[in-house]
């Protein structure tokens, strides 16, 4: 919880994508995408899909420690969930790293960002509409 707010339940198992802000001073981490191949070298926030059993949260800690071997704590949702095809959603958390530096095993690669730099990011589709929440939640603290 964080200034007053729970962190809140998932859809159905399968439905909900969770992305991780993971911050760092002023700058939050961006990860390239290396498949499917139209998506391949863009960027994205990290994370996956909520498996059968897991709160969104514990998808969060579960997808940053295998795709970059980083441990995080989610803190707070940035903003209202975001509709994907399929009758998926995507939910957005604000989370901070509290481990050693990311590694990128499923990614092209990594990087570091501010606020400033957001908008010159070639950013995956569905990522695009999560930049105003992460822009909001740098500039804020």
């Amino acid at each position: 919880m964080i200034a007053g707010r729970a962190l809140t339940p998932g859809l159905a198992t399968g439905r909900l994508v969770v992305a991780a802000a993971v911050r760092r001073g002023d700058a939050v981490l961006i990860a390239a995408r290396s498949h499917p191949p139209e998506l391949a070298g863009r960027w994205e926030f990290p994370g996956g899909s909520v498996e059968s059993g897991e709160a969104p949260e514990q998808a969060l800690v579960r997808e940053c420690r295998e795709e970059l071997g980083l441990a995080v704590m989610p803190v707070a949702r940035l903003q209202p969930e975001v509709p994907l095809a399929g009758g998926r959603a995507l939910r957005l958390y604000a989370c901070l790293a509290v481990g050693p530096a990311p590694v990128a095993h499923e990614h092209q690669g990594l990087r570091w960002v501010d606020a400033a730099q957001l908008d010159r990011i070639e950013w995956v589709p569905a990522d695009v509409v999560l930049v105003p929440g992460v822009r909001r939640w740098l500039t804020s603290l």
